[in-house]
């Protein structure tokens, strides 16, 4: 059994909280209908384990510790911003922790955390993806936020080693990669080197937030939704056709630099897109949808890759642009 799936798919808080604004517009109904078929897919994919890889939002994580990887390997609790799920979630913790420990002897150094806080960068992918679904859930947060951010080269190795540690498993594993595409937060692009008091803010929130979080989300809230929409629609056009194509491998050896570049800063969340292929051993997938929405603040993609997938195509879903 193993890995029966893969699922990428991307998240913004402002589809919970600002759908007012948007409702009847195309773009945004034909990606809330991708994330239904894609959890549609997961349902028929029928799996004893999600393990869910994304980022976090300073709400579960925080600088005075803050590891590249990050397994949830018992209490999974999630944070319950904007609309999100709230609470403990069902977790599998004999699995996770057999999964920590597998990575580990295959040279992929995990963190673990026995009692993790997750956001919306998780807790999104609950929300949609795995809506009336009773499977347990295996958090993995990658770093994506906070520099120094591991390479892209580490989070295609963890991918594969992923992918050997449950190639034996007895469990059917559905793997699903929570974020991205392009989007420009108004976040800095150095915690060390604030600018302004929107900056300063922020970052006094990332280092003294642990278990006072909602104590800075009134303002951090307002700077977000005050933030002007950045988008590259070119580069997430070219994401999501390589991932049809089975050429995910070949965002490999860009660095962090250059995703800020052609992404912005929330596109180092294609971190998590591309361990989760890696993990499908960069099979050929299928976009079911693409809508820039800089209503949301971010080009919004759903996309799936079967296990040893020839092509692309079987779902049939529209693709939007």
């Amino acid at each position: 059994m193993g890995i029966v799936l893969g699922v990428g798919a991307s998240h913004s808080t402002l589809m919970n909280t600002h759908w007012d604004r948007v409702a009847g517009v195309g773009r945004a109904e034909r990606f809330r209908d991708a994330l239904g078929a894609a959890r549609d897919a997961i349902a028929e994919a029928r799996p004893d384990n999600v393990v869910i890889i994304g980022s976090n939002h300073f709400r579960g994580f925080w600088l005075d510790l803050i590891p590249s990887f990050t397994l949830g390997v018992d209490e999974v609790i999630a944070a319950g911003e904007s609309g999100t799920p709230k609470g403990p979630q069902k977790p599998d913790p004999a699995f996770a922790q057999a999964l920590a420990e597998q990575l580990v002897e295959r040279g992929t150094e995990v963190a673990i955390s026995a009692r993790m806080t997750i956001d919306h960068g998780q807790s999104h992918a609950v929300q949609y993806l795995l809506r009336d679904l009773d499977v347990p859930v295996t958090p993995l947060v990658v770093n994506v936020f906070a520099t120094p951010l591991p390479t892209v080269k580490r989070c295609v190795e963890l991918g594969g080693n992923i992918a050997r540690a449950l190639e034996n498993s007895d469990r059917r594993v559905v793997v699903v990669a929570s974020g991205g595409l392009s989007h420009q937060l108004p976040w800095p692009s150095r915690w060390q080197d604030p600018d302004g008091d929107d900056e300063e803010f922020l970052v006094e929130a990332w280092r003294n937030g642990r278990g006072e979080w909602e104590k800075y989300d009134k303002r951090r809230r307002e700077i977000i939704v005050g933030a002007r929409p950045t988008l590259f629609p070119e580069f997430d056009e070219a994401f999501l056709g390589r991932l049809d194509r089975g050429e995910l491998r070949h965002y490999a050896d860009w660095t962090t630099a250059r995703i800020g570049e052609e992404a912005g800063n929330g596109g180092q969340e294609i971190r998590t897109w591309l361990t989760m292929a890696a993990a499908l051993g960069f099979a050929p997938g299928e976009t079911l949808a693409y809508s820039p929405m800089p209503e949301w603040l971010t080009g919004m993609g759903v996309g799936v890759i079967r296990p040893g997938s020839a092509a692309a195509g079987e779902l049939g879903a529209e693709r939007v642009r």
